[in-house]
């Protein structure tokens, strides 16, 4: 499989809670994705529960729904998965490259993983082959570096130590 994200990072789903936003859109390529990520959630010890799952209309959509739920603080991360297939017209080039730019500003935002799990293909035989669940299975490789992503950003375990004493600064009176 080329380009997987193959890590000798243990992943560990458990007591994580993550959102994935699917689009609509190419419904029948986008839900072997959201299977994908489901599975990976699974094999990585995820509690169903903890699992939300969202839809929007397309990919356009994808970046305003991971703004939010990012903001919200209700999440560890946010797994945004879409298709969307090059045409005869520009309409490709507009949706792709916003939806990629608005899904990083909203990481970038918020400092919650909002992993880009939307397939940008020239031909519909592409998308068949990175969403198959059997094959190259996107939706799991995002899920996968989800967790990736909030372990790396997760705040390192803390010894307890001897309390410390803090000492107040010292001020100086202000003339008025």
């Amino acid at each position: 499989m080329t380009g997987s994200l193959t890590s000798s990072v243990t992943l560990d789903a458990n007591l994580r809670r993550v959102v994935i936003i699917a689009a609509r859109f190419n419904a029948a390529l986008v839900d072997q994705l959201v299977e994908g990520a489901t599975r990976a959630w699974r094999d990585h010890g995820g509690d169903p529960s903890r699992l939300l799952l969202e839809r929007v209309p397309g990919a356009f959509e994808l970046p305003l729904a991971a703004k939010m739920f990012a903001a919200s603080g209700g999440v560890d991360a946010v797994v945004a998965l879409g298709c969307v297939i090059r045409g005869d017209t520009p309409h490709f080039d507009y949706v792709a490259g916003e939806c990629a730019r608005g899904l990083m500003d909203a990481s970038l935002a918020t400092g919650v993983p909002v992993i880009f799990g939307v397939l940008t293909t020239e031909t519909l035989p592409q998308a068949q082959e990175r969403a198959d669940v059997r094959r190259m299975n996107k939706g799991r490789e995002s899920m996968e570096a989800a967790l990736e992503m909030i372990r790396l950003l997760a705040p390192p375990a803390r010894t307890p130590r001897a309390p410390r004493t803090a000492k107040r600064p010292k001020t100086r009176a202000r003339k008025r």
